[in-house]
């Protein structure tokens, strides 16, 4: 895909979704990084039912590793995982609260410190409550970045690097949330909706769904 193509395409989905927004509902950057952890192999719909409860008792550090691993596991219970992912939340309350004061850094390296944190997860936090220029690579982002030509590449780390290097300074901010709707929404899986599509035109997909 072209310079040109690339700033076409990237600004038809700002004209369809000009302020895009994650669908996990929180109201901090700990919330926020809760909320990704859970989300791991599970549904943001599935995260938010859960965290309305949790975030009611737990809203920050402090209040949730008070809960410990047996405290929190009940609020959690119905997403995949759940037990892995209790140990690792207690135990990255714990971290924040003795390394970071309880607050969420706004650092790589001390992000992917944190138990249950990896780099996806990482540049969510970056992106989302530190606008800083970072693309979470989930499926639906590597299955849009290879499908439309935009940044195509055999690793989740090949296309990151792509799409940072692709996307123009004007679009980074919103990039993440854009590539991972389409995804979700439009460009899914199984049989695409070509049709009604924002990008199409610029798409490089050989097999586009006929309307």
């Amino acid at each position: 895909m072209t310079p040109q193509k690339r700033h076409a395409f990237y600004a038809a989905l700002r004209a369809a979704n000009p302020e895009p927004k994650s669908e996990l509902v929180y109201h901090s950057p700990f919330q926020l990084l809760i909320a990704v952890i859970l989300s791991a192999q599970a549904t943001d719909r599935s995260v938010n039912a859960a965290t309305g409860a949790l975030f009611e008792r737990a809203p920050n550090a402090a209040r949730m590793r008070a809960l410990g691993v047996a405290g929190l596991k009940p609020f959690i219970r119905t997403i995949g995982l759940f037990n892995t992912k209790a140990r690792n939340i207690i135990e990255c309350c714990a971290q924040l609260l003795e390394r970071h004061g309880g607050q969420v850094p706004a650092d790589r390296a001390a992000l992917e410190a944190l138990p249950g944190v990896g780099r996806k997860t990482a540049n969510v936090i970056l992106n989302v409550a530190f606008d800083q220029p970072a693309i979470a690579v989930d499926t639906h982002v590597f299955r849009v970045a290879n499908r439309t030509g935009l940044a195509p590449g055999k690793t989740p780390r090949a296309v990151e690097d792509g799409l940072l290097a692709a996307t123009p300074a004007e679009f980074l901010s919103h990039a993440h949330h854009w590539l991972i709707l389409l995804g979700r929404y439009i460009c899914v899986a199984r049989r695409p909706k070509c049709p009604v599509c924002p990008v199409q035109r610029w798409c490089e997909y050989p097999d586009k769904t006929p309307a």
